[in-house]
């Protein structure tokens, strides 16, 4: 296993983590966890690249990471009342299509599209409003809101250039 599926790995641990956290009331420790899974990210896509260690098994398990972690902050968030109910139902559903599709079009064998820079908006717009709900700040909601309609906007991106990549001439 090499570095970059390591730290993806240390992305599903800091699952649980982030959530005994957040759940025992130390919310900056979750916050800085959060933005640590959030570094990792990063860092385990810029070492692939950077070193030619991209592999199938880190390109179907980092964004699972990522929408995993996504969806238990939000649960938790839901949870202690400070998300509302059908915020969390619309982006639970979207990340929860775009896990059960991916996972298709691999065991099928099609080919996935990586990440944009939508997607990477997306994911900055997201930890932004996680930061400002975890904080108690105003306006938390009305950036998720942004966030999960310019997800909506990308994941119709990734299908038309999935369907373009699979196609078959």
């Amino acid at each position: 296993m090499n570095v970059p599926n390591l730290l993806t790995m240390s992305r599903f641990v800091l699952i649980p983590v982030f959530l005994l956290l957040y759940f025992n009331d130390y919310v900056i420790a979750s916050l800085l966890t959060l933005l640590l899974a959030g570094f990792t990210d990063y860092l385990d896509g810029y070492i692939a690249r950077r070193s030619g260690q991209v592999t199938v098994t880190g390109s179907m398990l980092d964004p699972l990471a990522d929408k995993l972690m996504m969806l238990a902050v939000v649960l938790a968030l839901l949870i202690k009342s400070v998300l509302p109910l059908v915020a969390f139902i619309v982006m639970a559903f979207r990340e929860l299509v775009m896990i059960i599709g991916s996972a298709i079009f691999y065991f099928r064998g099609l080919k996935t599209v990586q990440a944009n820079a939508f997607g990477k908006a997306t994911t900055v717009i997201y930890y932004l409003a996680i930061t400002l709900m975890l904080l108690e700040q105003p306006g938390g909601v009305a950036v998720l809101w942004l966030g999960i309609a310019l997800s909506f906007l990308t994941s119709v991106i990734y299908f038309m250039k999935f369907k373009r990549i699979n196609s078959v001439a």
